[in-house]
């Protein structure tokens, strides 16, 4: 990917089509006719806006789009080859954006690179988390309570330790603030609507076995993934979601914004890890709510040249070592 292509951030799109929604990282239109029979699609364009504890950094890391971009189709397409369900992606190709949805603020070259096009479906509204480390927000349940979204683990682990096996631990998916983690009768009941807990049996077992596929390749790499998450949706049938159809992997998948990718040959339990995902630009912004000087709310804090530099690096390197 050349250097000059990255030097130039995109911040934001502004496409002249219909159905335009800003997310923390993607905008996405609604792109007529774009689906493989002449149905609408989606289209997602991966800006270079960086989200940490659920806000907006007013500082764009260069690139990061199109290598999130890239990771995610890598991983969409080992998924759907190796049988474990459909995928929304139909291309990446940004020659599939009409000349006439170009503006001023945006053309072709905003679009290179960062561009998805994928099956339109309704979104479950659950996060499936899949967990084969304990960190983050599964880290600080099991020290307050001995499991992580009701699942029971052994006692005297540490940070960062490796779980006998992965877990699911779904969330509530959030529009605005912070994903919440609910045990799985909760997930079930906040997908009543979908299929309830046949729907999320489901995903349970679809999450369970992704990550296992990716933990195991990335692990041929010399990464570990410690956990991450996937979001589905359900196919449309006249409009509306078609209970008890195939459930279908959308969005972005197992990318450094949505997982947590470690060295191996610096994995050390007991503390935080090295890492490969937004865990730099954390650190850095815990550092500033320990000194007062943001309390995690927006705006965000401007980013130094260095936190940009660094984060860049390791989504380049994640990309490198996965893809490579």
């Amino acid at each position: 990917m050349p250097a000059a292509r990255d030097a130039q951030a995109v911040f934001a799109t502004d496409l002249n089509l219909p159905g335009k929604r800003r997310g923390k990282v993607r905008d996405t239109y609604t792109l007529p006719r774009g689906g493989p029979g002449g149905e609408d699609a989606i289209l997602m364009i991966a800006s270079d806006r960086l989200s940490a504890f659920d806000v907006v950094m007013p500082t764009p890391i260069p690139g990061k789009g199109r290598l999130l971009t890239e990771i995610a189709a890598f991983w969409l397409r080992m998924i759907e080859a190796a049988g474990l369900g459909p995928t929304h992606l139909i291309s990446t190709d940004d020659g599939r954006v009409p000349d006439s949805a170009l503006t001023d603020s945006t053309g072709r070259a905003e679009l290179q690179g960062r561009t998805t096009i994928g099956r339109k479906c309704v979104v479950v509204p659950v996060e499936c988390v899949v967990r084969g480390y304990l960190e983050g927000s599964g880290w600080k349940d099991y020290q307050r309570t001995g499991s992580v979204c009701g699942v029971e683990l052994p006692g005297g682990l540490r940070q960062c330790d490796r779980l006998p096996e992965p877990i699911f631990t779904p969330a509530t998916k959030a529009e605005e603030g912070h994903d919440e983690n609910i045990g799985f009768e909760a997930a079930c009941e906040h997908a009543e609507a979908f299929g309830g807990r046949a729907l999320i049996e489901r995903l349970r077992e679809r999450s369970l076995a992704i990550y296992r596929l990716a933990s195991e390749h990335a692990a041929s790499r010399g990464i570990i993934l410690a956990d991450t998450k996937f979001e589905f949706g359900l196919p449309l049938k006249d409009g509306r979601a078609d209970v008890g159809a195939e459930p279908i992997l959308i969005d972005e998948a197992l990318t450094p914004d949505s997982s947590r990718f470690w060295p191996a040959d610096a994995y050390e339990p007991g503390r935080s890890q090295a890492s490969f995902d937004k865990q730099f630009v954390r650190e850095y912004l815990e550092g500033l709510v320990a000194s007062g000087s943001w309390d995690k709310t927006p705006p965000g804090p401007a980013l130094p040249e260095h936190v940009v530099a660094g984060t860049l690096a390791r989504y380049r390197e994640a990309r490198d070592r996965l893809l490579g």
